[in-house]
């Protein structure tokens, strides 16, 4: 055993055991890059996946999400219990991920958006991807609000985009593709990648590989920018596009970026519950104890890049 992983066992260890309700861990997920990206440094990739994964089944039950969820709601969840999730649908997830977690026999559950699956891509990816492949060395996005930018290095690129993704995150839907239209036609036209976002057939792969397959809408919109019944056919839509895929029930959901009040609200756990999934998370940060509502499990990642710190935060 490397000594940076045993120094993680003892200190997961000796933090996990200080804590005598037993509570579930459920770790979020988006992307897992073959390599480091030099724009989004932070951005997980194989390696760094590799050793969470390590640190996690060295020293933690991990256990599918659902049946985790049930166990909770029974008061029967076993000590340093943990789940697994991906959001969104990336193509990195059964290209990348996947085979790392089969070499660790762990399971995880993967929220799958529907309307990008074969050739779409997602809205925050188009700014990201633009920004990225822009040969511009300055931008006038002053119809954004942001003014002339230049774009001379990774910090500057990355700086105007986390500027833009949310302004276009919180547009609605029908507002969306001409907020992206024109910021490519200002970015000079660049060409974007189409090849993000998974093929159906790699969500076949990842329900075949044991893994959990959860609804994540169709279009990943802010549900609380939506009228009620275009909210839960996003819910429900999403939901039957995948099963029709897998052709298996899918009773897990995962709220489109997640925070309570400000991106969903009781209305949409109602419209969940009474869709009959078996529970649902949201991205409030922290971990869920007997009692906690099984429509709104929290769920939290931590950021530290050192795997003994990584493994004492959690």
């Amino acid at each position: 055993m490397p000594p940076w992983l045993g120094r993680c066992a003892s200190a997961a260890s000796a933090m996990v055991d200080r804590v005598a309700a037993p509570r579930l861990s459920i770790l979020i997920f988006h992307r897992v890059l073959a390599q480091p990206d030099a724009l989004f440094p932070d951005e997980i990739d194989a390696t760094r996946f590799a050793i969470l994964v390590r640190t996690v089944q060295r020293n933690w039950r991990v256990l599918p999400l659902g049946a985790a969820a049930a166990l909770l709601q029974q008061n029967r969840l076993p000590p340093r219990a943990l789940a697994i999730t991906f959001d969104d649908g990336y193509a990195d997830n059964a290209e990348i991920a996947l085979p790392i977690l089969q070499r660790a026999g762990l399971p995880a559950t993967f929220f799958v958006a529907t309307g990008f699956l074969d050739g779409g891509r997602m809205f925050n990816d188009t700014v990201i991807e633009c920004l990225r492949a822009t040969s511009l060395e300055r931008v006038d996005l002053g119809d954004f609000g942001l003014g002339v930018r230049v774009l001379g290095s990774a910090a500057a690129r990355r700086a105007v985009i986390e500027e833009l993704l949310p302004r276009v995150k919180y547009l609605g839907l029908a507002e969306r593709e001409p907020f992206l239209e024109r910021l490519l036609r200002q970015c000079g036209q660049p060409k974007l990648p189409h090849d993000l976002m998974m093929r159906s057939e790699q969500v076949v792969q990842l329900h075949r590989a044991g893994m959990a397959i959860g609804a994540h809408t169709v279009r990943h919109p802010i549900l609380r920018l939506l009228p009620d019944d275009e909210a839960r056919a996003e819910i429900a839509r999403g939901r039957t596009t995948l099963e029709d895929l897998i052709g298996a029930r899918v009773e897990l959901f995962a709220y489109p970026n997640g925070r309570p009040g400000e991106d969903y609200d009781a209305r949409h756990v109602e419209m969940v519950r009474g869709l009959e999934f078996r529970a649902a998370v949201s991205t409030s940060p922290g971990s869920a104890v007997a009692g906690a509502d099984p429509y709104q499990l929290p769920r939290f990642t931590p950021w530290d890049r050192d795997p003994v710190r990584w493994a004492a935060r959690l």
